[in-house]
């Protein structure tokens, strides 16, 4: 009787019985075993390959309540410089300042200088009435002084109440590039800011608390870069009795030439954007 011979692979052995019969259960054993054995392998790999749900998790979006908050806290901005400038048909800063006597006088002034740079008061006839109450040698450091404050203010009120609903805002080519160099070079663009003599005194020092610039080189900045327009103007008010003194004539001539700096500077812009 020839002996069972055994089979290749990972399935058991036929046994093959004297009559040629193989047995059927063992059969059927091995090969149930082989496919457990293939699902088995196929379900690890296709779980080895499947990322899971959570291995990325989804970015959450703003709380409602939080925006919410911040555009009530910018409507409460609006509110308050518009009650600043509606304020000036009620009370004129020029009165205020020529009452003020004794030692009182230069806080007056000072506070009353920094409240009409927040009501949005052009500060060349702020500067120009510096000058012509307290002279050349006084008008000059007040003024400067009065210009900080206001914008101490101003950066204050911006960035508490304002910043937060205007910042998501800030789309397009050149309102990103702006709040870029403001952000990475903060000193030397509010510096640049302030040099220009026809850049808004007012929006310079809101566009600087909506961004990402600092405090303190804001601050620095700002005092630097308003003493030229400052010195000029407040030197044409404390002159402007004698029209035909040097001090008058150098101080309008820095001041013309500034305004045409300016104009040609604008109109060079333009120009580009419009290429």
């Amino acid at each position: 009787m020839p002996a069972p011979q055994p089979t290749s692979g990972p399935t058991a052995p036929l046994l093959v019985h004297a009559d040629g019969n193989t047995d059927a259960r063992t059969a059927d054993t091995s090969a149930t075993a082989t496919n457990a054995t293939t699902a088995i392998g196929t379900t690890t790999a296709t779980s080895t390959v499947t990322p899971t749900a959570d291995a990325t998790p989804a970015k959450a979006a703003p709380h409602p309540r939080a925006h919410r908050h911040a555009l009530l806290r910018l409507g409460l901005l609006a509110a308050v410089l518009a009650a600043a400038a509606a304020s000036l048909l009620l009370w004129d800063p020029t009165a205020v300042l020529a009452a003020a006597t004794g030692p009182w006088r230069m806080p007056i002034a000072l506070a009353a200088y920094a409240f009409g740079t927040v009501a949005f008061l052009p500060r060349p006839a702020l500067n120009a009435g510096m000058g012509l109450l307290f002279g050349s040698l006084w008008g000059v450091p007040l003024a400067v002084a009065g210009s900080a404050l206001g914008a101490i203010v101003a950066f204050t009120l911006g960035r508490s109440l304002g910043r937060d609903a205007l910042r998501p805002l800030v789309r397009g080519k050149v309102l990103i590039e702006i709040d870029r160099r403001l952000s990475e070079q903060g000193f030397r663009s509010v510096l640049l800011v302030r040099l220009f003599p026809g850049a808004p005194f007012q929006a310079g020092n809101f566009a600087c608390a909506f961004s990402g610039v600092r405090f303190w080189p804001y601050l620095a900045a700002t005092v630097l870069g308003v003493v030229p327009t400052t010195a000029a103007y407040v030197i044409a008010g404390a002159s402007a009795s004698s029209p035909g003194s040097p001090a008058f004539l150098i101080s309008a001539s820095v001041i013309a030439a500034m305004c045409v700096f300016s104009a040609v500077s604008l109109w060079r812009a333009r120009s580009r954007r419009t290429t």
